[in-house]
């Protein structure tokens, strides 16, 4: 192989956007990835039956609209999404449920009593969401862009990240509601940075929804493999990369790796303080994934939840509290936290005619080998009775598995990293520029670096903007919007 401008180890939503944006750049950039598919955590498979796409690890992608990699890369009009109308739901008991509209005074509406309480903590976040991605979307050592975003979204962590949760509501649907999606971060209820991530994916629900891409997570991927590929770059799958001297030479290196796998790759280069810094980063739980192909949609006793693109399902927020705090001890919950995605319910190429997926996970120890499948059941079945009877097939994996087909994912961990307080600022090391490392023209793009987890583009972004500045002398923002290349340069 011959020389290019930037070498690129990893076909994830990161890595690939490192290399769109030093492609558009003008360099030469090729991509390595050691799986036969690229998209990491967003691919798209065949799980359980023929014809049934399931997405492997990511699902609903509220990032799509709100990250300012794919904002400026313009994935909404390379691609379709469809946007269900009820962002997401939260069942309770007796056929109860938090109703979590796209338009934010139809939930008030729906949340009856507590609908003014969670308008007014909301509205200031969703009037400013595109300020608060910008906000979250970048390292948080700096002045923040915009103070007044700042300080609303900090007050409001303050509140739902504390014992202050119990002041605002009167009744269980609001609280569950927001606890359900605080959890996704596989932290302890409550926490301020779970509440954080929590009322930002709440904001963007409700200002420009949480979109479905047709067709499944891999048309993301594939929108971005198509672009580098039409601006001279190329992706090399199955191939392994275990050091930094297999690679061939080129003036910059980024690496969409753990730092764990970062101290093996380049083992022999890493000046000490550095990797006992990288040794200090700590991951956390892990996942446990079940996906389902069904012979119709699910029987939720609340028929509007049919209308969700996203549920989660566990109870009330003490219960969820519980079952997540649980995980974090380190013991599988009883009455587990379960999210679900019913994709098909809004994009028919996910099944055959008339069949449907649904795509589960929830949380588990870190490396932990139990199969979560009757777990799983069980507690949707405990909202929609006779789930059981809809089931064709199930793919279940464990933590163990969930890490076997991702090595990012240490010991099931697909946040790739613990996203605590100390490393929501110190990820993977405490720097104005934590994607530079101190081995020349050498960059981490991972989730385990700032911004961190989701399907964003941004960590990729960001390392790519980094060695732009440091190994090319410029601070020029390359122009990622959707247009045709020209053939002996760009345009």
């Amino acid at each position: 192989m011959g020389e290019v401008d930037a070498t690129v180890v990893g076909a994830g939503p990161n890595g690939l956007a490192a290399a769109v944006t030093l492609a558009r750049a003008g360099l030469k950039v090729r991509v390595f990835e050691r799986a036969t598919q690229v998209g990491g955590g967003s691919a798209t498979k065949e799980l359980t039956l023929p014809g049934f796409a399931h997405d492997v690890c990511s699902a609903i992608h509220p990032m799509a609209f709100e990250s300012r990699f794919f904002r400026e890369f313009g994935l909404t009009e390379r691609m379709r999404f469809v946007t269900p109308e009820l962002s997401f739901a939260h069942p309770l008991d007796g056929g109860r449920a938090g109703l979590a509209y796209r338009d934010l005074a139809r939930t008030r509406e729906a949340l009856g009593r507590d609908g003014r309480a969670y308008e007014s903590l909301l509205r200031p976040l969703v009037e400013r969401a595109g300020r608060v991605a910008d906000f979250t979307g970048s390292t948080l050592l700096r002045v923040p862009p915009d103070p007044i975003t700042a300080i609303a979204f900090g007050l409001a962590s303050l509140e739902q990240g504390s014992p202050l949760w119990q002041r605002r509501f009167s009744e269980d649907a609001a609280p569950a509601m927001l606890t359900g999606v605080a959890a996704h971060t596989i932290l302890p209820q409550p926490s301020l940075v779970g509440a954080g991530a929590g009322l930002a994916l709440t904001a963007y629900a409700h200002a420009r929804g949480w979109p479905v891409p047709i067709g499944g997570s891999q048309s993301i991927i594939d929108a971005m493999v198509e672009d580098l590929r039409a601006y001279g770059g190329e992706v090399i799958t199955g191939h392994d990369v275990a050091s930094l001297e297999e690679l061939p030479p080129s003036r910059v290196t980024l690496l969409d790796v753990t730092p764990r796998a970062f101290t093996r790759i380049a083992s022999r280069t890493i000046p000490t303080r550095y990797r006992r810094a990288l040794e200090r980063f700590r991951y956390g739980a892990g996942s446990a994934k079940v996906d389902f192909a069904l012979s119709e949609p699910v029987p939720w006793t609340n028929p509007a939840l049919r209308e969700a693109g996203t549920l989660h399902v566990g109870g009330t927020r003490e219960e969820v509290a519980a079952s997540e705090n649980a995980v974090t001890k380190g013991r599988l919950s009883e009455s587990p936290y379960v999210l679900v995605a019913q994709q098909s319910l809004f994009d028919d190429s996910r099944a055959p005619a008339g069949r449907h997926t649904l795509w589960t996970y929830t949380h588990v120890p870190a490396d932990s080998t139990a199969d979560r499948r009757e777990a799983v059941i069980r507690q949707i079945e405990r909202f929609a009775p006779g789930f059981r009877d809809t089931i064709l097939a199930v793919s279940s994996r464990t933590a163990v598995d969930v890490a076997r087909h991702n090595p990012n994912y240490v010991g099931g961990d697909i946040a790739s990293g613990a996203p605590s307080l100390r490393q929501l600022v110190r990820r993977p090391v405490l720097s104005p520029d934590p994607w530079r490392t101190p081995i020349p023209g050498v960059y981490l793009c991972s989730a385990s670096v700032t911004p961190g987890p989701g399907v964003h583009g941004l960590v990729g972004w960001h390392a790519a903007l980094s060695a732009l500045r440091h190994e090319f002398g410029t601070r020029a923002l390359p122009d990622l919007s959707p247009r045709e290349p020209v053939r002996g340069g760009t345009r």
